[in-house]
């Protein structure tokens, strides 16, 4: 099953962990970057590194902890606990700084954020790294460097990043927090929009926020029966045509996997 939802805590905030693994997210991620204030990054550190030591194996959603930029002290000292998790990291620029995770932290998965212009010129060259297993987006901060929020602007950044994952066989990547937490209709606005750009799943900062992320990225009924009829009508053969005489091949029968999979 495709992740479609992944919602931040606090790395600070202890008391919300267990309320935030219990949300339903498919993936929680405990932030030690943009949510902690400067003075309270040791004691999130201690505290994310305190609930993955005594975590229960139990089934649940996956975990990923955000790290600060060059913080290689967390990356030792998330990694010494053993526990499962994949790290999430800001504002990437260039392969070396993966280079240097990858070392600290073998194995561990790493989903890498673009959030600056020279992040995005090297896409490509940072989704292709052996280590990248999805890219994300920080649109907050690439908006702040270019001076516009403009939807073309976001678009574009969508895009671009979605082209540079496939094209390094990566998933399609699941779209930043949307920053209005009661703003729900603008939730689903700016979703569907990312939707039709072809990415997939949204990461949250409030459980209220997931039912809208969750419905917006669950196939629709007739999406689900295409991807059915396309791999029946398929069977052994390499070409066929539908019963609307729409005519489907192996590409199409590749799509209508994907959507049976979400």
């Amino acid at each position: 099953m495709t992740a479609t939802t992944a919602l931040y805590v606090p790395g600070d905030r202890p008391d919300r962990f267990e309320k935030a693994v219990a949300a339903d997210a498919d993936i929680v991620i405990f932030d030690l970057e943009d949510a902690v204030a400067a003075d309270r990054k040791d004691a999130a550190l201690a505290s994310v590194t305190d609930w993955l030591t005594g975590r229960d194996v139990a089934p649940g959603p996956a975990i990923q902890v955000r790290i600060n930029r060059g913080a290689e002290h967390e990356v030792v000292a998330l990694t010494a606990t053993a526990a499962a998790f994949g790290l999430r990291l800001p504002k990437v620029e260039s392969p070396a700084e993966l280079d240097r995770i990858a070392e600290l932290a073998p194995g561990v998965p790493l989903t890498v954020l673009v959030e600056s212009a020279l992040g995005l010129e090297r896409a490509f060259e940072l989704a292709s790294h052996p280590a990248t297993t999805a890219l994300g987006a920080g649109e907050s901060d690439l908006a702040a460097e270019l001076g516009t929020r403009d939807d073309l602007v976001l678009d574009h950044l969508r895009l671009r990043l979605l082209v540079a994952a496939r094209a390094a066989d990566l998933p399609a990547p699941m779209l930043a927090a949307y920053p209005g937490i009661r703003d729900l209709d603008g939730l689903r606005a700016d979703s569907e929009r990312g939707r039709r750009l072809g990415w997939h799943g949204r990461s949250a900062i409030h459980p209220r926020q997931l039912a809208v992320i969750r419905e917006v990225f669950r196939p629709r009924e007739d999406e689900l029966a295409w991807a059915h009829a396309v791999l029946e009508a398929l069977g052994a053969d390499g070409v066929a045509t539908l019963a609307d005489g729409q005519m489907v091949d192996a590409a199409m029968a590749a799509r209508a996997r994907a959507i049976l999979s979400r």
